[in-house]
């Protein structure tokens, strides 16, 4: 039998890495570069280098404002979908069909609807004549305005990232075996307990890869938050739409998604790190 060349594999993962260099990296390094050029309101994009952007973001109050604003609502609303999605996954697995097909498609079924119709919905739900603000008039408690509001936002990003966190745990609880739960109830453990010292650390890698899916969705989520955010409620990624086309300074605008995207990364590798280390030990692998 001959054994394949060293270089077949590469000759083989050619087309895919040519086409994921095309399309991310290639993109990436040329919005690094152009975050370095200078940029003069009456010319534009000048063919010259400089690290001002860089410092002005850095140094600025107004742009930290902005990004603990976007880092703290994606936060809020991957624990909100963690503590919705994780218990409606595990009842999802314990389903029988057919019941467990048709709540299946009732979460998937928003995924089949935009982003932007999802997003003119809620506000109509959450202004100030729709459904919630009635309510609270019709019980005595005055106006309650949600939006433009950081948690209209929440609100409407659980809406949309909720199927991203079930879908992982459910895929992780259906790689669980029954028995051993089953196991630990026969030998007189609570069901939280056998929930909390059984199915919780095996499940542990289905919990992380949502809260990483959902997070790094929110933190570069733009329709929902320029919708139910408005004008005032600024996040980085409606401020990078404003400085790429309504004040033509892309080098900023290149500046402020290149520091997204590495404090993204930074605080989703962090997190993958405690986490994965935590699931080893539970799981006696470290």
């Amino acid at each position: 039998m001959n054994r394949p060349g060293r270089w077949t594999p590469w000759f083989l993962s050619a087309p895919a890495l040519l086409l994921f260099c095309g399309l991310l990296l290639l993109p990436l390094l040329m919005t690094g570069i152009l975050s370095f050029h200078v940029f003069d309101y009456n010319t534009g994009v000048k063919d010259a280098y400089t690290l001002a952007h860089y410092v002005a973001v850095l140094t600025d109050p107004y742009y930290f404002e902005i990004f603990w604003r976007t880092f703290w609502v994606s936060a809020v609303t991957t624990a909100i979908c963690l503590l919705i999605g994780a218990p409606e996954a595990y009842v999802l697995s314990r389903m029988r069909d057919p019941w467990r097909t048709v709540c299946l498609l009732v979460v998937l079924a928003p995924l089949l609807i935009s982003v932007v119709v999802r997003a003119f919905g809620w506000s109509m739900l959450l202004g100030p004549r729709g459904v919630i603000s009635q309510f609270f008039n019709f019980a005595g408690l005055g106006t309650f305005k949600v939006l433009y509001t950081e948690w209209a936002v929440v609100i409407a990003l659980v809406h949309v990232m909720l199927p991203f966190m079930i879908i992982p745990i459910w895929t992780s609880l259906q790689k669980l075996d029954p028995g051993v739960e089953q196991a630990a109830l026969s030998l007189s453990a609570s069901r939280w307990t056998a929930v909390r010292r059984i199915v919780l650390p095996q499940v542990m890698p289905g919990i992380l890869s949502g809260c990483l899916i959902v997070f790094g969705l929110c933190a570069s989520a733009f329709a929902i938050p320029g919708l139910l955010g408005g004008r005032r409620l600024k996040m980085v990624a409606t401020v990078v739409y404003d400085e790429y086309l309504h004040e033509l300074n892309w080098p900023l605008g290149a500046t402020l998604a290149l520091i997204l995207l590495v404090a993204n990364l930074v605080v989703m590798l962090s997190y993958n790190r405690v986490l994965e280390g935590r699931y080893k030990k539970s799981m006696g692998v470290a």
